[in-house]
């Protein structure tokens, strides 16, 4: 009898792994201090989906293990405390994601800037916040002396770094970018076709939602406080979306608002009317690092830079209590000119975009709900 009840259990645990799961499936937890949502549009039955997300689970706790700055034990942290001038082999993992740091740093004359820590921590908002109050000037301006992207070198061939003045690395404005292509990558290797990966609002999507070919479809949150809101909604394909924006982690001091956003040159919350940077990029790393940057700049210095680097780059920017909606040539492109005009999009000023058409992505499954 206890052989037969052995038997048995083994018989249903087989049973309930191999039972197919209606597509498409849901896999959520928590990571990074937010959220993580990974949607999966091939068939999958109950123990391959629990497979797939213990993997990607796994990527994901790699990247906080090694970029996390609210962790003592971190690769980063060892990094931050390590003598100065002192190379330092580090992961390939956190070398990749300091090398894309200096490159957006040096195209964006500074403006993404991961040697900002400290600043970060002295406006309270970082792993050191302390009560919300406005930073003393020559406090600040003794932080704002040191930051410099310019103080951390990356050797990319012997996979090394180091710091030559004492700037605190925080790697917040591009590491759940590199997270989201982490589990991308983990589930291109299982074989999976067709996904969408959500890490705290940072995007990635491959193939489609379902056998119909419909493309998943992304919300662009409108840029308030509150519960949210999609300001507008596309189609993604192939491609990962980041977002960067000024409207849910700040605090007021006698009635006056401070950004977590830190403009890396002046030290200062930004203030500009410019509150989202929506950028498309196959990598969410550098849509992510590309996001910030651009936030941090304001409107008109972004859309230079979008042309400059020829990104695809959606701005929302404060209109009264509106928002105005303001697309680079490559982000008409990529969706077409005849999508951006039904959702309301405008193009940056004084631009005529080429419409080749051969960028657009197919909606004809698309709604328009």
């Amino acid at each position: 009898m206890a052989l037969a009840a052995l038997a048995l259990l083994w018989l249903s645990g087989c049973s309930e792994n191999d039972r197919p799961l209606e597509s498409p499936v849901h896999l959520d937890g928590e990571i990074f201090g937010t959220f993580y949502q990974v949607t999966i549009g091939d068939p999958l039955t109950q123990g391959r989906a629990q497979e797939l997300e213990a993997g990607f689970k796994a990527e994901l706790d790699s990247v906080d293990a090694a970029m996390s700055t609210y962790r003592d034990d971190s690769e980063l942290v060892a990094f931050n405390q390590a003598p100065l001038n002192e190379w330092q082999p580090l992961s390939n993992e956190l070398i990749d994601v300091l090398a894309i740091s200096r490159a957006v740093a040096e195209q964006s004359d500074g403006a993404f800037d991961v040697t900002v820590g400290n600043l970060v921590n002295l406006w309270s908002f970082g792993p050191g916040a302390r009560p919300h109050e406005i930073p003393d000037d020559e406090v600040l301006a003794a932080r704002l002396a040191e930051v410099g992207y310019d103080a951390v070198d990356v050797d990319t061939t012997l996979m090394q770094a180091r710091r030559t003045r004492d700037v605190f690395v925080d790697l917040s404005g591009v590491a759940k970018g590199h997270g989201t292509d982490r589990v991308g990558a983990y589930l291109d290797q299982q074989g999976i076709e067709n996904y969408l990966v959500n890490i705290g609002g940072e995007m990635l999507a491959r193939g489609y939602r379902d056998d119909e070919q419909t493309p998943w479809r992304v919300g662009i949150e409108t840029p308030q406080s509150g519960a949210p809101e999609a300001q507008h909604i596309v189609p993604l394909h192939d491609m990962s979306v980041a977002t960067s924006g000024d409207y849910r982690n700040y605090y007021e001091v006698d009635g006056q608002r401070f950004s977590h956003t830190i403009d890396p040159r002046t030290g200062r919350p930004v203030t500009h009317r410019l509150a989202s940077v929506t950028v498309i990029h196959p990598s969410n790393a550098w849509a992510d690092a590309w996001a910030t940057a651009l936030l941090v700049v304001g409107e008109e210095d972004a859309m230079t830079m979008a042309l400059d680097n020829e990104l695809k780059v959606l701005l929302l920017v404060s209109d009264g209590d509106d928002w105005q909606s303001l697309a680079s040539p490559g982000f008409i492109d990529y969706f077409g000119a005849e999508r951006i005009d039904a959702l309301g999009i405008e193009r940056f000023p004084g631009i005529t975009p080429v419409e080749s058409g051969l960028n657009a992505i197919e909606t004809d499954h698309l709604s328009d709900q």
